[in-house]
């Protein structure tokens, strides 16, 4: 199984569009908020189940604050962030997953991306494909590949203009 995950892309497109050119047959989509209004058009052009939760700037949504997925061998706990205090640590973030019964935790709102084990659970960040925070300020997304035992590998991209 291939899943894009994707964050704050905050109603610019353009680079969905070109990871999309990039990334052929994905099987799944996570995006961890701050659409703002895209998600219509992400559900269109995606030919895979999506899963979208609210970011802090996505007003007048439908989408919710949090969503929890199966996955072989996984439970994947989906949030924006700003509700565990992300730009202060991940610490409730994982709490929160471990609350939960989810072993992945991935989240946006930072604009950086992140991995890391804590407390054995896996916490992602894609960063963001709009408004990249970190030092280099290159767009990013990831690539999660699961096989059906389980096993998982991550990869993080970067868009090069």
């Amino acid at each position: 199984m291939k899943i894009l995950i994707i964050s704050d892309t905050h109603g610019n497109e353009e680079n969905f569009d070109k990871v999309l050119e990039i990334e052929k047959n994905i099987d799944m989509l996570f995006h961890l908020g701050d659409l703002q209004g895209a998600d219509g058009y992400i559900s269109l052009l995606c030919k895979c189940p999506c899963y979208m939760v609210a970011g802090n700037n996505d007003f007048h949504t439908k989408l919710k604050k949090e969503l929890f997925v199966d996955i072989p061998g996984h439970r994947v706990m989906l949030t924006h962030g700003h509700y565990y205090y992300v730009n202060y640590g991940y610490e409730k973030l994982v709490i929160g997953a471990k609350a939960n019964r989810a072993d992945i935790a991935i989240f946006g709102h930072t604009h950086r991306p992140y991995e890391a084990i804590m407390n054995n659970v896996l916490v992602l960040n894609p960063g963001s494909l709009s408004y990249p925070r970190q030092e280099e300020r290159i767009p990013t997304y990831m690539i999660m590949n699961v096989d059906d035992n389980g096993l998982y590998s991550v990869e993080l991209k970067y868009i090069k203009k």
